[in-house]
């Protein structure tokens, strides 16, 4: 794909999204006040219905056909010692995903989602792997380079290879919705040191200081964590991202995978397909893909909230409330997955529940 075919995907699929569908949400509130129940008793499950409905368009909207997309790539400021944990471990991360052995391989696979991992910047060879029939993972290669650069030196990557990742999460969501069907998008990534990129992405479009977004990552001790803050901000002060440029944010301080993100996200609300966000990294991802179109927000699901402090101020800014608080910080989609979970219950409430009137049972009258 040529820079100017991604532009014209970006574009095109920007210009597809509008608000959500009021008629279809007042639809699936009628639908579910009819339930015996009284209005309102189940709370946010209720609500996701309602969200549904309003992201699809359809006060039935189903949720049958599910995928959740990795995005794996490294990242050059890894050589900053910022994580605990060695570059070496994304390609054998992606390796695991496509075996079947990793905690996002257990729960698509509870949750009946296909798990689709694509290499869009890892560093060095994935191991070759057997994949599990049942569980493992589709690997698509679509390595734009072998990482970013380090953001304390400069750019993370050229404009043009970040709007060739956008442009690739755009094709990918188009492909599975194609090939497969889809209903419900559930987002992850793997990269090593990608929680340094996602908090200089947030403290660029938050306007927050580096100290305010940025967390333990893969767990990194108290020295270490502030050896991260500094580096944050050396790459801001580096590179000088403006939030007025969001595919310019993401080639100075971000990541190719979450680039590739904010492409997922786009893609998806194109086609008023539901995305349900992971945590602090899609998270980042998100405020991109809302900078480069407002109406995106709405049609957005937080699936948790993770126990980094970015994580927090991602959601404010986008207005979203998560529906799990777990403390969870692994990535991968894990969260996702599980929302995913919680979206079989509220479709089941409002299928299987009798109503009122089908039920031979007295409804509200008022008092």
């Amino acid at each position: 794909m040529t820079e100017r075919d991604g532009d014209g995907a970006l574009a095109g699929a920007i210009e597809a999204i509008g608000p959500l569908d009021a008629p279809a949400m007042a639809e699936a509130t009628r639908r579910l006040d009819q339930l015996t129940k009284p209005p309102g008793s189940l709370g946010r499950l209720e609500e996701l219905v309602v969200t549904l409905a309003g992201i699809t368009g359809r006060p039935d909207a189903s949720v049958a056909r599910r995928s959740i997309v990795v995005m794996a790539a490294d990242h050059g400021v890894a050589r900053q010692g910022v994580s605990a944990y060695p570059s070496a471990v994304t390609p054998q991360m992606v390796a695991n995903f496509v075996a079947g052995g990793a905690a996002i391989n257990a729960l698509a696979a509870k949750v009946g989602a296909s798990l689709t991992v694509v290499d869009v910047g890892v560093a060095s060879t994935i191991p070759r792997v057997r994949r599990e029939p049942d569980r493992g993972g589709r690997l698509v290669r679509r390595r734009i380079r072998d990482g970013t650069a380090d953001i304390t030196e400069g750019a993370a990557m050229l404009r043009s290879e970040a709007r060739t990742a956008i442009a690739i999460g755009i094709e990918l969501v188009d492909g599975i919705a194609r090939r497969e069907g889809l209903d419900i998008l559930g987002i992850g990534e793997m990269g090593i040191a990608n929680t340094t990129a996602a908090s200089a992405v947030v403290a660029t479009f938050s306007g927050l200081p580096a100290a305010r977004v940025t967390g333990r990552g893969t767990g990194v001790e108290d020295r270490v964590l502030a050896h991260k803050v500094s580096v944050v901000e050396r790459a801001l002060a580096v590179n000088r991202p403006d939030p007025s440029d969001p595919v310019g944010v993401l080639a100075a301080v971000g990541g190719l995978e979450i680039a590739a993100l904010v492409g997922l996200v786009i893609g998806a609300a194109a086609r008023q397909i539901p995305v349900v966000l992971d945590g602090f990294i899609t998270g980042a991802a998100a405020l991109a893909a809302v900078a480069l179109q407002p109406a995106i927000a709405p049609r957005l699901i937080a699936s948790h909230r993770s126990p980094e402090p970015g994580h927090a101020v991602v959601l404010e800014r986008l207005g979203l409330r998560p529906y799990l608080d777990l403390e969870m910080r692994l990535g991968e989609g894990t969260g996702a997955a599980l929302l995913i979970g919680l979206l079989d219950a509220a479709c089941g409430i409002r299928n299987e529940m009798a109503t009122f009137a089908g039920a031979g049972v007295s409804g509200p009258t008022g008092g």
